[in-house]
């Protein structure tokens, strides 16, 4: 005999048959579980794809359910066309986030990324922290920093530095810091300028360039890959684990040259509040994640975790001091 439903069940019912649809509604208006683009704003092989292979795997550990991160290359000045671009809202979107570093804000902080102001993006997170390394090929007769140190103090024109970027660029500045600890003027120089950390580390491998001022994951990277390559000391205040473990830092052997190089990510400033949010969210879940800290690890990064507020007061004052570093070295800077 047929039952007509009670009111509850037609109620059961109908939030049974609404459920599906809420949950698609909700994942529709939030772009971390949707399909987006990772760009990585130079050539391959460098620091800013270590990033956004990062954010890939750790945003897919806390979405499974979602579209890996794609990863896409832009290359133009070391991260300044794909951030003009992104200020300019030729590139952007809620589902479009780039890689920056701290050469983006040192580079930022001169100028050279266009008429653009820090608010010109939303910085949403950093993911970890590199740093610098000082390396020479295999087969290099500098055996130690103060062996490199040395030559540099004979004839600092002798010795050709290679690396990401141009005259500014963080790889310039770390190598014009260490020639100005040999007590040599850093403008007498040889510095060869590449589209990313990639191509100089090959330019390394010829025997092209004498030294390269980049940066630690990147070169452990290249050397998991055969790379004849050797790690003369690590930019860190102290001794580092994993497989820095046996690096000595510049400190240790009488130089005072400290060079961390925050790696993170940032949105164009037109996506809504709720997309900041959103991101904001997936990547505090992401870091605080158990097998977050062996994921960056396995990345070549080390603890340093910002997003809101925190991250761009961090912004802020890094440009800041930035600047300041810039005219201690006499570098043009441009007004933005």
């Amino acid at each position: 005999m047929f039952t007509p439903p009670t009111r509850r069940h037609a109620l059961r019912a109908l939030c049974a048959l609404l459920m599906p649809f809420s949950v698609r509604a909700m994942a529709a208006n939030d772009p971390s579980e949707n399909a987006a683009d990772c760009v990585i704003p130079a050539k391959a092989g460098g620091g800013f794809a270590l990033t956004c292979a990062l954010a890939r795997d750790a945003l897919q550990a806390v979405r499974p359910a979602r579209p890996p991160l794609t990863q896409r290359y832009l290359p133009g000045g070391i991260g300044a066309v794909a951030f003009d671009r992104v200020a300019t809202g030729k590139l952007g979107g809620p589902g479009t986030l780039v890689a920056f570093s701290s050469g983006s804000l040192l580079n930022l902080a001169q100028g050279r990324f266009g008429p653009h102001s820090p608010s010109a993006v939303r910085w949403i997170a950093t993911l970890g922290t590199d740093y610098g390394v000082i390396a020479v090929h295999r087969d290099s007769p500098y055996k130690r920093l103060q062996d490199l140190v040395a030559a540099l103090r004979q004839d600092p024109s002798r010795i050709a530095f290679g690396a990401g970027g141009t005259v500014g660029s963080q790889d310039w500045v770390k190598a014009a810091l260490l020639v100005r600890a040999a007590g040599r003027d850093h403008k007498a120089m040889r510095f060869v300028s590449f589209e990313g950390g990639g191509d100089a580390l090959s330019a390394l491998q010829g025997k092209h360039v004498d030294v390269f001022p980049g940066d630690a994951a990147e070169a452990l990277q290249a050397i998991a890959g055969g790379a004849a390559v050797r790690l003369l000391a690590v930019l860190s205040d102290k001794r580092l684990g994993g497989a820095l473990t046996g690096v000595p830092t510049a400190r240790e052997q009488s130089v005072d040259l400290v060079w961390p190089t925050v790696r993170g990510l940032y949105l164009s400033s037109d996506v809504p509040e709720a997309a900041v949010r959103a991101w904001t969210t997936a990547w505090r879940e992401a870091s605080a994640a158990p097998a977050y800290a062996a994921l960056r690890e396995r990345h070549g990064l080390y603890p340093f975790d910002l997003t809101g507020p925190a991250l761009d007061d961090y912004v802020q004052a890094q440009i800041k001091t930035y600047r300041q570093l810039a005219d201690e070295l006499g570098l043009r800077r441009w007004p933005s």
